[in-house]
């Protein structure tokens, strides 16, 4: 094994110990274990030197902008056997055990990022002391790779803060920064950032000089009756499993399992702790959840790090250009999120549209998010302010006139947004770049209006703007590489996932979920309860069923773009009968207070009995009762409508990766993250198996379940989507 050449171990004048985590390979400290056991040699000589008393005290640190990023989580995902993944957690545990277990003082210096196994070092020490830069942050991730906290996480957080802060760190993967850290008890000190190392060196030699002993963190006496005995721990749990279970549906291992260790262990011995960490950690890492979650964790990081554009040996790579200033045309609610999503990200923005009121409304709109993000204490109300005023407004042209890049949100009117864009290219610079947020119309058609159609694509954001996570980068015929590496880059900068689509109906997302989104109108015609067919989805792990989907973009919305794909993409994508007789009904979904649900002030309330009339049905007698082959078709029917759409795309060019299909599904529609993606679900059922499938629902209902010709090839071929469609744009 390649020995590392960090951490390194010195020890200063006064015998202060500093071991210096700095890999000179990598940009953020990874726990690798060539790492851990070189941590594991310097806590040998750190121990020998105090025995020796050269040593008095021992300060860890990172690099000169961060800490530990964790672990190495490539390594993770290469781990199969549990008995394997045990000896390997319990190394990691060992070698933390000697570092609390060290005869002086130790201080973990945390300055900037602070993740997974970077924080259980920091609890294996006597000490944390913080910077205040913006920067430090710490946090517990190893949930949303479908882990536990196993070097001492999980038994040592809750004994240092409490039960119930514990689990708000533990079970979410939720960030803390270091004025939190400090209030919750996890930080010792909060020291500035400017002169951190001085500062540490002079915390560190008062502890070694007046004996000072970590102060435990002040708690109200509600909270150490319910941390601290046994029936308030139970109560803890109990409300904690409950929460769980609602927000995951029990698909996801890890949280469950932290939940019982921390009931059998946590009253008890460190020891005993720790090795049911060990146990119940390595059989969550060979876990398929685990697996799936990691696999979703190297498709975003493709993403952030990629530049959109294919690499190719006779391919200049194209360089994006920075976007300091953003042009908006349309100030409406979709306008009004872009511009504020920019602004909180230091970029000056200019929203223009053509009337007084709705710029106001733009604004309004924008100050209304930046109050949510205060309120939810995402920003220091200083922070909103100040990002508010990168933010204007106007009626005028010359307002763009500085942009570097302009994203039109305007009606969905061919002939209004060739126009506009038109205009808008005659106010900037040659160099701006256009992009249109269309959901549905062609950007090739629309660059037919402009004389540089080279800068000018699709930039697709997903509503609402500060929630979604997915923007669909759409390259027209004659898009320019520079113009997809600029738009791209951008949307990294704003927090996005970008992923990269050629022109087409419905794109990607909204192409995939059309199919889905009918076949739940067809079922309903079938099967007659609203409530059975998203409960059905729900608990395949979509985040809300088709039909309470629809409710949310909106009836109208969503009849428009099922007519779009069909006038498209053909018979098969013929409306339902219950999605056309509904969209005759006035009925708009949760934005009109009815759908196939009732709402009030927003809040769903129930599917409204009466919709049933709406498309000639009667309302069953119980919203509740399916048998097993129901669920089972249900399910079925809406997985494989989306699979099949998506062999389509795949075999259309509109994307060349399995895995951006993947990207996009879970970042745009929420599909569930623990199943890995669409396609990388549909390998696991085999393509023969999902072919077998196809075959039976087309022989029963018809063209719209035609399989794709690309099915047909993996079957006969014996390949499934991953093999034969490797890589990511994103990732080149």
């Amino acid at each position: 094994m390649t020995q590392s050449r960090s951490p390194t171990f010195d020890i200063d004048a006064d015998r202060i110990g500093w071991v210096t985590f700095d890999d000179p390979e990598r940009s953020l400290n990874v726990l690798t274990e060539p790492v851990m056991l070189r941590f594991g040699e310097v806590l040998d000589e750190a121990r020998a030197a105090a025995g020796e008393a050269r040593l008095l005290a021992l300060i860890i640190r990172g690099k000169a902008d961060s800490f530990i990023a964790g672990a190495d989580v490539a390594a993770i995902a290469g781990i199969e056997d549990p008995t394997e993944a045990e000896k390997q957690i319990t190394v990691g545990q060992s070698i933390y055990g000697d570092l609390a277990a060290l005869p002086v003082p130790t201080v973990a210096a945390v300055h900037g990022v602070c993740m997974g196994g970077g924080v259980e070092m920091s609890l294996a020490c006597d000490y944390r002391v913080l910077s205040d830069g913006p920067k430090t942050v710490m946090s517990l991730p190893e949930v949303q790779l479908g882990i536990l906290p196993a070097w001492g996480g999980t038994t040592r957080l809750p004994r240092l803060i409490g039960l119930q802060g514990a689990l708000d760190l533990i079970l979410t993967g939720k960030r803390v920064d270091a004025r939190r850290a400090k209030r919750i008890g996890l930080a010792s000190e909060v020291l500035p950032a400017g002169g951190f190392h001085d500062a540490v060196r002079a915390f560190t030699l008062g502890v070694v000089r007046h004996g000072k002993s970590p102060a435990p963190p002040r708690r109200k006496l509600v909270t150490r009756a319910l941390d601290e005995t046994r029936p308030g721990r139970r109560i803890v749990l109990t409300m904690a499993r409950r929460k769980v279970m609602a927000t995951t549906g029990g698909h996801y291992p890890a949280p469950l399992r932290i939940l019982d260790l921390l009931h059998d262990h946590l009253g008890g011995s460190v020891e005993d702790s720790l090795a049911a960490e060990a146990r119940s950690g390595a059989e969550l890492v060979v876990g398929p959840v685990c697996k799936n979650l990691i696999h979703v964790f190297h498709m975003r990081e493709a993403a952030r790090k990629g530049t959109g554009i294919p690499a190719a040996p006779d391919r200049e790579r194209a360089t994006a250009r920075p976007v300091q200033t953003l042009g908006v045309l349309g100030a409406g609610v979709m306008g009004g999120g872009i511009g504020q999503l920019a602004a909180s990200r230091g970029i000056r923005v200019y929203m223009k549209d053509v009337r007084h009121e709705a710029v106001t409304g733009g604004l309004r709109h924008a100050r209304s998010l930046f109050d949510g993000a205060v309120s939810k204490r995402r920003m220091t109300k200083r922070e909103a302010v100040q990002a508010q005023e990168r933010i204007s407004g106007g009626l005028e042209y010359h307002g763009l006139s500085g942009a570097d890049l302009v994203v039109e949100a305007i009606v969905e009117r061919m002939d209004v947004k060739k126009t506009v864009l038109r205009e808008t290219e005659g106010h900037v610079s040659s160099a701006c770049v256009l992009a249109t947020n269309t959901s549905s119309l062609s950007v090739a058609e629309m660059a037919e209006a402009l004389e540089r159609p080279e800068r000018f694509c699709g930039m697709h954001f997903f509503n609402p703007v500060h929630r979604m996570p997915l923007v669909e980068v759409i390259r027209g015929p004659r898009t320019s590489d520079e113009t997809i590496a600029t738009v791209y880059r951008l949307s990294v900068e704003l927090g996005k996932v970008p992923v990269v689509v050629g022109d087409g109906p419905g794109f990607l997302v909204n192409r995939i979920l059309g199919p889905y989104l009918n076949e739940a109108g067809f079922l309903l015609t079938d099967f007659g309860s609203v409530a059975v067919i998203d409960r059905v989805a729900r608990e395949f792990g979509m985040p809300m069923g088709p039909l309470r989907l629809i409710d949310e973009v909106g009836i109208d919305v969503s009849g428009h773009a099922g007519a779009s794909l069909h006038a498209a993409l053909g018979e098969r994508l013929a409306p339902s009968p219950v999605l056309k007789a509904l969209a005759e009904t006035g009925r708009l979904g949760r934005k009109g207070g009815l759908g196939f649900y009732r709402y009030e002030k927003g809040i769903e309330k129930g599917v409204d009995p009466d919709v049933y009339a709406s498309f000639g049905l009667t309302a069953p007698s119980s919203e509740t009762a399916a048998s097993e082959e129901t669920v089972s078709e249900i399910r079925r029917r809406l997985v494989v409508a989306m699979v099949n759409e998506a062999a389509r795309i795949l075999d259309d060019g509109i994307v060349g990766a399995a895995r951006d299909v993947d990207l996009a599904m879970i970042m745009g529609t929420g599909f569930p993250p623990f199943r890995g993606g669409l396609l990388r679900f549909a390998d696991t059922l085999h393509p023969r198996g999902v072919l077998d499938h196809v075959h039976a629902l087309h022989d029963r209902y018809g063209d719209r379940f035609a399989p794709a010709p690309l099915l047909l090839r993996l079957a006969e071929s014996d390949r499934s989507f991953y093999a034969a469609f490797p890589g990511s744009a994103g990732a080149r």
